[in-house]
């Protein structure tokens, strides 16, 4: 008899729910039996139907919403599900609560390494409540933070990273880079996030702003809140600010991407398998990354990749420098990028760990 999974998801988003959609499009054709609530106007909710999985439309709007979490009960209960995966805080609030007492298995999902501490009343009404049979972690690193915690079971995290495919990314084209007059020889950096703490982009600025003034290097920051007052103050070199490009949003983000020579993570903490740079890998751009946990199953250091200390402004211009002066290794790492994606983070790489760790689970019930 084939194993009963109930996701909870909001799939709106097509491409950044896209390597955690097409799991179950995948665990479909390895006879699995799938239903999703989701959003029915989603792109997702099309093609998950198409691919034989029932959608019901339904995502819970508020947690602890009484109406919500009896209606995920009763879907249970009349559906006699093994398992429930919920991703999202809202799913996993009411999911949880809707599943108390009844012998469906509870997975949730964590893709952030941060905000798990014991004294948080959220984490225990989520990641840390009893009621959860398992995590599934995106990264070793998110695996190890939950690893660390007191009276927490450490049977419960497993790590299975949300895989991709470089095919997903074979319409990208590079962007028209004239609007931005730079010169022919340009050398260009690039960074694709919204400027939060975590991202660590001052360490970045720092490093461009002490690069050798001569050096037709320039750095492109996408995304919002990048040209700020903290960063602008640190680029003391005006020859050397002048090479930066804030763009702000860019709905061609990846096309910028594609059109530049590397792509430079200067995160300090907090994330897991960071999105915009597994999208630059996919594509050949070479990555220069931190040295942050999660991040550092992206890149072997001097093979596809550079990673650097995290908060070292200089290791990040001697790793810029490097590739500046090596064409042929940012060539060469590009390459093996988009192969590391390929084959250690590939999609289906992940449709078999989750069909072997389902299985797992639906016998750990008999």
């Amino acid at each position: 008899m084939a194993i009963k999974v109930l996701v909870i998801s909001n799939y709106r988003n097509f491409h950044s729910n896209r390597p955690e959609a097409e799991i179950f499009i995948g665990l479909v054709k390895l006879g699995f039996d799938i239903t999703i609530m989701t959003y029915d106007d989603s792109e997702y909710a099309k093609r998950f139907k198409k691919a034989g999985i029932k959608v019901i439309d339904f995502h819970p709007e508020r947690k602890f919403d009484r109406k919500e979490i009896a209606f995920i009960r009763q879907n249970i209960i009349e559906n006699n599900y093994d398992i429930m995966q919920l991703y999202n805080s809202k799913s996993t609030v009411n999911g949880i609560q809707a599943a108390k007492g009844l012998p469906v298995k509870v997975v949730l999902y964590r893709g952030f390494a941060g905000h798990l501490d014991w004294y948080s009343p959220n984490a225990h009404f989520k990641h840390l409540h009893p009621r959860v049979d398992k995590i599934v972690c995106n990264s070793i690193g998110v695996e190890q933070v939950f690893q660390k915690k007191k009276f927490f079971d450490k049977s419960k995290p497993i790590t299975i990273n949300k895989g991709h495919r470089s095919e997903w990314y074979s319409s990208t084209k590079p962007a028209d880079m004239s609007e931005f007059n730079l010169p022919k020889d340009a050398f260009i950096l690039i960074n694709v996030a919204n400027n939060r703490r975590m991202k660590g982009i001052k360490y970045l600025v720092e490093a461009f702003n002490s690069l050798p003034e001569e050096l037709p290097i320039y750095l492109f920051l996408v995304g919002r809140d990048m040209d700020n007052s903290i960063n602008n103050k640190l680029l003391t070199s005006k020859i050397n600010k002048a090479k930066v490009r804030f763009t702000g949003h860019r709905k061609d983000a990846l096309s910028l991407v594609k059109s530049s020579d590397v792509f430079v993570l200067s995160s300090i903490k907090g994330e897991s398998i960071t999105k915009a740079v597994l999208e630059a890998m996919s594509i050949g751009t070479a990555p220069i990354i931190t040295d942050i946990p999660g991040n550092t199953e992206l890149v072997i250091n001097n093979k596809n990749g550079l990673i650097v200390k995290r908060k070292n402004p200089q290791e990040l211009k001697d790793a810029i420098l490097k590739l500046y002066q090596n064409r042929d290794l940012v060539e060469e790492f590009g390459l093996k990028a988009k192969e590391h994606i390929d084959t250690v983070l590939s999609s289906e790489t992940t449709i078999q760990k989750m069909k072997i760790f389902y299985e797992s689970l639906v016998e750990e019930k008999k």
